[in-house]
């Protein structure tokens, strides 16, 4: 006897092709074709209905039966239930549960083994229960595994076939389309519960944005309302109560500077900032951050040394918030780095950009962090024990308002205790001549 062996999905199918009917080798052909086409389909598909439907239609079909169902497994009350069903009884099965005793789909599912059942009303493991209520008759039946490697996860049936009775290749047969159809259930429902995930994220993202918008806008009449007593007392006020009133008014500005951030935050993840672009030297916006955190810089007794080519770099740009972007990396750099220390700022024509980068001699950053610190409200240090102040927004309105004028922003450290170097690439107006014109 001549043997051809078919493989497919890692089962091999012994068919004896040559020495059979030609009506039946034709069938044979049309059932591996078929399979072809179950996998090219539930590859596709990831919607878990039209997955369900198209595998019992299939099954139904490839093995000329009068009906098909999908039982999976019901952990919390470790029975089966029918997932999916042929026939318009498909609502009255979903509240129909399957015990794993005294059923033979059950059994197939504990014992983990196909079962070829051809007078299933004699079967002491028929469950009756089903066929009353909706009024079938279940006169013989194929049952399968459903796995995915070594779990089992439900059980595929096959009732009534129309001609003859089931057969071992029916069950090989059948078990190729449960063994791809358990896996394409499984991705179906991961990626359902990815998209749940994702949707629950925008959600509480949106409910953040809502919440900081409304915060920010509540407290800026109370804040000003307190920042005009306190400068009208400063002002007015004399001796103990004048520097009373100067403490609440340095709070105050402290409180104004944190709504701004979320305010300017808030902004750009809505997509809301509005850009007035004008053509401007890099310098210019650079000199003028640079002019703004210098008092403070000085204060804390450190070094601000600005090294900036002579000839003007044009660059597109708003220039109040591109000046926040400086001022955010420099304050964030003045926080970072130890009383006494230094702050480098300098700026370079790289092709066609203009690279600006802020460099310390501070505390530097762990290079699994150095992508992190751009990320809203992320601190390095723990809330509790850092000493360093600030919601850990700047870096992050930074990068979105440097997104904004089509820039890249990013960071640089050798470690703890060695420096950052933050780093700001812009296009510019210049040709792509790689230095400065002369």
């Amino acid at each position: 006897m001549e043997l051809t062996i078919y493989a497919f999905q890692n089962t091999l199918f012994l068919m004896d092709i040559p020495n059979k009917p030609a009506a039946e080798k034709e069938q044979l052909l049309e059932q591996l074709s078929r399979l072809v086409e179950v996998s090219v389909t539930l590859n596709s598909t990831l919607d878990p209905d039209q997955l369900l439907t198209f595998i019992i239609k299939t099954a139904a079909e490839l093995l000329d039966c009068e009906r098909a169902s999908i039982l999976l497994y019901d952990e919390k009350r470790n029975e089966l239930f029918f997932a999916s069903a042929s026939g318009s009884e498909q609502k009255q099965l979903a509240h129909i549960p399957v015990p794993l005793d005294g059923s033979i789909a059950g059994t197939i599912f504990r014992e983990n083994r196909p079962l070829i059942i051809n007078d299933a009303q004699h079967d002491p493991r028929h469950y009756s229960q089903v066929g009353q209520q909706v009024q079938f008759v279940t006169r013989s039946l194929l049952g399968v595994p459903m796995r995915i490697k070594t779990r089992v996860t439900g059980v595929l049936e096959a009732m009534n076939k129309r001609s003859g009775e089931f057969t071992q290749a029916d069950a090989e047969l059948l078990s190729v389309v449960a063994s791809q159809a358990a896996v394409a259930i499984h991705n179906a429902r991961l990626v359902q519960a990815l998209q749940k995930a994702n949707e629950e994220l925008n959600r509480l993202d949106k409910l953040k944005s809502d919440f900081i918008a409304i915060a920010s806008h509540e407290l800026r009449t109370p804040l000003g309302v307190i920042l005009g007593y306190a400068t009208f007392l400063k002002e007015d006020a004399q001796g103990e109560v004048s520097e009373h009133a100067a403490k609440v008014l340095n709070s105050a500005l402290k409180l104004r500077d944190l709504v701004e951030a979320m305010t300017n935050l808030n902004l750009i993840q809505v997509g809301s900032a509005k850009l007035m672009m004008f053509t401007v030297p890099i310098q210019q916006i650079i000199r003028a951050a640079c002019a703004e955190m210098q008092g403070l810089i000085e204060a804390k007794g450190q070094k601000l040394i600005l090294q900036l080519p002579e000839t003007p770099i044009p660059v597109q740009a708003d220039p109040e918030k591109l000046g926040l972007v400086f001022i955010n990396v420099l304050n964030n750099a003045m926080r970072f780095t130890q009383d006494a220390g230094q702050i480098t700022v300098r700026a370079s024509l790289v092709r066609n950009e203009v690279w600006t980068e802020v460099r310390d001699n501070g505390i530097g950053i762990p290079p699994a962090e150095l992508e992190n610190i751009f990320k809203e409200f992320y601190q390095v240090a723990d809330h509790m024990t850092r000493r360093q102040g600030g919601l850990g927004l700047g870096l992050s309105i930074a990068r979105g308002i440097v997104k904004l004028h089509n820039g890249r922003i990013w960071a640089e450290s050798k470690g703890e205790g060695q420096g950052t170097t933050i780093k700001v690439a812009l296009p510019t107006l210049f040709p792509k001549t790689g230095q400065l014109p002369i």
